[in-house]
């Protein structure tokens, strides 16, 4: 069965980004290496902070549309209600 994730990363000043991929180890290399240009390599944001599943495509897109919909305040709040400590969920998938 095919996976779907929608992801929050942020940089260590907490700007943030919300995306959403069928590869989120795979995405996540390409964000924390730098290897595709744009937002995420210019502000150096690496650290993935929250993310969810889903086997639904149109459902992950609807999600994340939904989430870049909202106030800071909100996104801020989500990550927070899992990981208060901002942790990079990612820290062992690939490297800095």
């Amino acid at each position: 069965m095919k996976k779907y994730y929608v992801y929050i990363i942020t940089s260590r000043s907490r700007t943030l980004y919300v995306g959403v991929t069928n590869d989120l180890e795979r995405r996540v290399y390409e964000h924390k290496h730098k290897l595709v240009p744009g937002f995420t390599a210019k502000y150096k944001i690496t650290r993935v902070v929250h993310f969810e599943e889903t086997e639904d495509v149109m459902s992950t897109i609807a999600r994340e549309k939904e989430i870049k919909g909202w106030t800071r305040a909100k996104k801020i709040a989500l990550v927070e209600a899992t990981k208060p400590t901002w942790e990079d969920l990612a820290a062992e998938w690939g490297g800095e």
